[in-house]
Parts: C-alpha cells; structure tokens; sequence
C-alpha cells in the first residue's frame, strides 16, 4: 500500500468513525436527557461496558493482533489464508459461546469486579439484571470484529467501519421509541446492545463473504496454524487483560463517588471521537500494511508508511486535546446539559474532559507504535510495558482519589497512556530504524504543535466572545459550532502558513478516500 492509499485508507476509516462517533454522542445526549446521572443510567452502563471489556480484550486486542498479521502475510504469500480466516472464526466462536454462558452465571461477581461501590445499593441488582441481558453482544460484536479484520487487510474498509454506525442508529432509535411507547429506559437500552450486536455481524459477515471469504459454523479443530495463533495471542491476551484492569481501577474508584461513573463515561465519550477518528483508524489501516511489507522486506517502505501514519495522527490529535483543554465547558455544556444532566454533572465532566486532553496525544501515538510490534508478531513486549502502566495507573488513581476524588482515575489514565508511550517508543527503536522519525516529520511536528498552541488561545477568547450565546436556548448549538469552527479555520489556516502541513495534502486524502 502506497503512502497516498494509506492515507486514503486512513480517511475512510477516519470519516465511518466520525460519523459513528457523532451518532454516539446523540445516543449520550438523550442518554444523559433521559437518565443523567442516576442509579439507571450507571447501573446500564456499568452493564454495557462488560461485554465491551472483554470484546477489546478477545477480538480488536488480542486476537485481532495476532490474527491479522498472520492473515496479512498469507494473503501476501497466497498461503491459503481463507482456510485460516475459517478455522480462526471456528475456534473464536467456540471459545465465546462458552464465555457468554459462564458469565450469565459470574454476572453478580462480574458487577463487583467493575463497580464494587453499588454493593450497598439498588445499583447492584439492575446492573446485574441489565448485564444478563447485554452479555451475549460479546459473542457477535467479537466475530464481527474478526469480519473486519479480514476485510481490513484486504484494503476494504468500508463495510468494516460502517458497522458500528448501526449500533448507534438503533440506540437512538430504540430510546425514541421506548420513551413514546412508555418502555422503561434501562431495560430497552439493555435489550438493543445484542439486538445491535447481530447487526453489525451481518454487516460485514455479508461483506466478507462478497469479498471471497465466507464464513461457515463449522467444528472447531486444532490446526498448527491455529496453535501459533493462540501462542502469539497469548501475551496479547495478557496484555489486554492488563489494560481492562486499568479500566476497572478507574471505574472502581469512580463508583465511591455518586454520578463519577457516569460523569466519566460522558468525558470518555468526548475524547473518543478525536481517538476513533485518528487512532483507531491509523492503527487498522497500518497494522496489515507493515505486515505485508515485513513479507515483503520493504523496510524503506515501512519507514515512510511509519512516519506518514504518526505524521497525519498529531497532525489531527494535537489541536483536538488542546481544544478539549482549553474549552471543555462549552462542549459539555452545550452537548449534554439538559433534562437530568444539571450545571453541577457539566462542571464535573468538563474537569475530566480537560485531564483526558492531555493524554489524548499519548493515546494516538500509542496506536502509530504498536503495530511496529504486532506486525513483527511480537506480542511480549507490549505485555511488559502494559504491566508498568498498570503500576503507574493504580498507584495514582487510588492514591490520590482520597485527595481529589474521582478525578484521580481521569489522571491515572492519562499519565498510564504516556508512559506506555515512552516504553513503546524506547523498545521500538532496536527495531533496525523502523521506528525512525524522518526528517519531514522532525520539521513538522514542531509547527503543528505551534499551530495548535495558537489556535487555543483564539479558542479561549472565542468562547468568552460567546458565552451569552453559548448558554442560551436552541442559539447555543449554533454558538458552538461557530466556536468549533474558528478553531478549525484557525488551525489549518495558521498550521499551513507555518508550515506544518500542506491543505492540499488532506484534499488530495479526502478525494482518493
């Protein structure tokens, strides 16, 4: 894949994602219209998060680590790697269907894991009862994230990063119902996660197999293939397992502290449309890419895809965490203040937002520096690193929440994030100049730092600028697109007369993607 295909390849993904993302955001708004932040609404999405834990940790972590290296190479050596795909979604689904019926037994031990704070009250049972209903999503959202993987490493990636647009599309559309028809909201939202679950499977189970793999419920079997599979996706799954225990720290020290979950969830969603849209995109279209030149022994190549992909990421992800740092009010403020959601649920969310800012750069980069490890099949070493900042995480989150309650998970996270980055980049630089930074990066990163340190500070005035307007009624939606509009004008504008990029280069991204 050329530079300008991996870019293209980047902007489909990225676009899908921001389109998903914008319809999360109204899924959360009349989340937050509907629920605020009240017993229903952090019992449902404590409920929501597991099968979600544990899709990041069996399919986009571990296994797809593994899986789509290992299916990028056959496919570049026409090593039947169709018969491969089979066998692995065979043996993922047999795996998952246990999974699912043991944890509708666990779930009461499952809900403490994640929230122990609801113990002593009504949150408890109704996330246990909601959670019984949203586990099975695990099996398909799992399958369907293996769908995608194939898809990926074949060059398409629409269908892929469509699917989880209709998540988003039948949320909405379940709760507008749910509210005319007089459903109670925490039971509709349950039932449509595995409702969304089988849609988004047969999204892209239908696209794979137009794009010539099909795939069929066969007995599972043991294949050598599958055996080095499960040996590489092992440290994989270890280093997953550490992650989602950096999850449940942050959200163990949140559920002492009543609204906190909530109050992060709703940050956690603000900065994760900058990193759907840039990380997760550089990351799925860069990691079957590296792994066909490895085959290849294109190490120029990878090189240049390398620097390009980390190029385009910080040129997107800086200005967004500035922006998250210095106007979190406003966009809390605008985006979720209504109904249930008070001026006290905005102040405190916007704290978190601003904190989330600063590690949203880590977070991406971290996207860019794995995939020189998955690539090369080498799943260990993320492992290591993922261990040291479980350390760092827990160390801060539980320290400090006695000191500043739950914000203390929001800062955990963020310092976690960079020092997995520190350790990424250190371990990837005896990577025979892999992870090289060329000299067009070097010049431009600088710049787009500048450009975006600027930008905040007309966003700053802006916002003062618009404060009457932004606190108004039906205006305030209009004031905030104004806001979010000079920041982008001013951005793109100042980044190119600096020099940190071309604008001719996003149009040329946008044309091909």
């Amino acid at each position: 894949m050329r530079p300008v295909r991996l870019v293209s390849g980047f902007m489909t993904v990225g676009l899908w994602t921001m389109l998903s993302r914008v319809l999360g955001f109204v899924r959360d708004i009349l989340i937050a219209a509907y629920l605020g932040s009240g017993p229903v609404a952090e019992a449902f999405l404590i409920a929501f998060s597991l099968p979600n834990m544990f899709r990041r940790f069996f399919a986009e972590g571990a296994f797809n680590m593994a899986f789509v290296p290992m299916f990028s190479k056959k496919l570049e050596g026409e090593e039947d790697a169709a018969g491969f795909a089979r066998d692995a979604f065979a043996g993922l689904s047999f795996i998952l269907i246990l999974f699912t019926l043991l944890a509708q037994l666990a779930m009461p031990w499952l809900v403490l894991a994640m929230a122990s704070g609801f113990a002593a009250d009504d949150r408890f049972d109704l996330a246990v009862h909601f959670g019984r209903i949203a586990f099975p999503y695990i099996l398909f959202i799992s399958l369907a994230a293996l769908l995608s993987g194939i898809l990926n490493a074949t060059g398409r990636f629409v269908a892929a990063a469509a699917a989880p647009v209709l998540l988003n599309i039948l949320f909405i559309s379940a709760m507008m119902l749910g509210s005319v028809l007089g459903w109670p909201l925490g039971d509709t939202l349950a039932w449509t996660v595995p409702v969304a679950g089988v849609a988004q499977m047969a999204l892209v189970w239908r696209a794979a197999a137009r794009a010539g793999f099909p795939m069929t419920l066969r007995r599972p079997r043991l294949t050598p293939e599958l055996k080095r599979l499960a040996i590489i996706a092992g440290p994989a799954a270890l280093a997953g397992g550490v992650v989602q225990v950096n999850l449940l720290v942050g959200r163990q020290v949140a559920s002492f502290f009543d609204g906190a979950i909530a109050w992060l969830n709703y940050a956690d969603r603000l900065y994760q449309l900058p990193l759907g849209v840039v990380g997760i995109a550089i990351g799925v279209v860069l990691l079957p890419d590296l792994s066909r030149r490895l085959r290849a022994e294109d190490t120029a190549g990878g090189q240049d895809a390398f620097n390009r992909a980390g190029e385009l990421s910080l040129a997107l992800t800086i200005p967004a965490a500035i922006a998250l740092i210095a106007i979190p009010g406003p966009l809390i403020g605008v985006l979720f203040q209504r109904g249930a959601f008070g001026p006290e649920d905005t102040a405190a969310t916007a704290a978190a937002v601003a904190i989330y800012g600063l590690g949203l750069p880590a977070f991406v980069i971290q996207k860019v520096l794995q995939p020189l490890f998955f690539a090369r099949e080498n799943t260990r070493a993320p492992f290591y690193y993922a261990l040291v900042a479980l350390v760092v995480n827990a160390v801060l989150a539980i320290g400090l929440a006695p000191f500043i309650g739950y914000l203390a998970a929001a800062i955990g996270t963020t310092l976690a994030a960079w020092a997995m980055v520190l350790l990424l980049w250190r371990g990837s630089r005896d990577m025979g100049g892999a992870a090289h930074i060329d000299g067009r990066f070097h010049a431009r990163i600088w710049r787009i730092i500048l450009a975006a340190l600027l930008m905040g500070g007309i966003l700053i005035v802006a916002a003062q600028v618009l404060a009457p307007w932004l606190a108004g009624g039906s205006i305030r939606y209009a004031a905030l697109a104004a806001l979010v509009g000079i920041g982008m004008v001013s951005y793109f504008g100042l980044g190119h007369l600096l020099g940190a990029f071309k604008l001719s280069e996003f149009r040329r991204a946008l044309r091909r993607g």
